[in-house]
């Protein structure tokens, strides 16, 4: 690096950490890896630590301290918070500190996964004017979240997809894949258990599969026991392998705490995608190969033979 670069480097670090606006940077796993004085002063974080958002929140909602989280489930609000964290190329929202501040922040996110946060100070202004944007932030919230598990509804996970398929200036480049997921007898599960415990695997469903998505990719509920995954800049061998931990990790998991023998499987059908595809061609691909999956025994995946084609030519 040229002795110039070094010298920016090291002065736009010392006018970020004298700034009076709160700024972060998180990694491609939500682990905060650079913060100045504001930012770390407004959520308690020592100099030298870099903890991962999730254990951030965690720690500061036990302590009623940093941001204000109203919710009385912690686990769900985080749950419901991180399915939408860094979904999008940039967001803004207000958010209330338990110091009585109230903070205007951005996200800005690279394709990579690693995000520049930035906070602002906002108090000053009138108390009636931010009931109402509070206000429009809770129903905006509400109209793209699924009410019963907490994780993006068909709104924001469709809007995620069409954003993946913007024409690219490499229309050839593979932009990502689209998984379609879909459990399996869930009629049975309804009809032999009871409402209650279908809405108990749904939401179990839901969260088991939100501990392993990625940063940049969505999970979303549209409808019934389906559900979609927005997997960008993926590869349809890696998309395999995800979607493969997925099914290993539902097979284990235990929804009914009172009935350890209850289990129940998904099947999954994922489509590839370049720049510019249409994107109810792919959901239509996605969910041929999802039906391919459930003649097949269910409990598996499946990929829509365009992948294939796209693979072997990207290899």
């Amino acid at each position: 690096m040229a002795l110039g670069d070094i010298e920016t480097s090291v002065q736009t670090a010392q006018l970020m950490e004298a700034a009076g606006v709160m700024v972060a940077v998180f990694d491609q796993d939500d682990r905060l890896r650079f913060a100045n004085g504001a930012f770390r002063h407004a959520w308690f974080v020592d100099e030298n630590e870099q903890p991962l958002w999730s254990d951030l929140m965690r720690r500061n909602f036990s302590a009623g301290r940093g941001t204000i989280i109203t919710a009385t489930d912690f686990e769900n609000w985080l749950l419901s918070t991180q399915a939408r964290r860094g979904k999008t190329g940039f967001r803004a929202f207000e958010t209330d500190l338990h110091d009585g501040r109230w903070l205007w922040m951005t996200e800005t996110m690279q394709p990579n996964g690693w995000m520049l946060c930035v906070a602002s100070d906002i108090t000053p202004i009138r108390s009636d004017e931010r009931t109402l944007r509070q206000d429009r932030d809770t129903a905006l919230k509400a109209s793209q979240t699924d009410e019963l598990t907490g994780i993006p509804s068909r709104r924001f996970v469709m809007s995620r997809l069409e954003e993946l398929l913007r024409p690219q200036s490499d229309p050839d480049r593979i932009a990502g894949c689209l998984a379609v997921l879909d459990i399996d007898n869930f009629k049975y599960i309804n009809d032999r258990f009871g409402h209650i415990v279908g809405d108990a695997v749904l939401k179990n469903f839901a969260g088991t599969l939100q501990r392993l998505v990625r940063k940049t990719d969505v999970l979303g509920r549209v409808g019934g026991e389906e559900f979609l995954l927005v997997l960008p800049n993926t590869r349809p061998e890696e998309a395999e392998t995800i979607v493969q931990r997925m099914l290993s990790a539902v097979r284990q998991s235990r929804p009914l705490p009172d009935q350890v023998s209850f289990r129940y499987t998904f099947s999954a059908g994922i489509a590839c995608a370049t720049g510019g595809d249409d994107a109810s061609e792919l959901y239509r691909r996605a969910d041929l190969a999802l039906y391919a999956a459930k003649m097949r025994g269910r409990d598996q995946i499946s990929l829509d033979p365009d992948a294939y084609i796209l693979q072997r030519q990207k290899s």
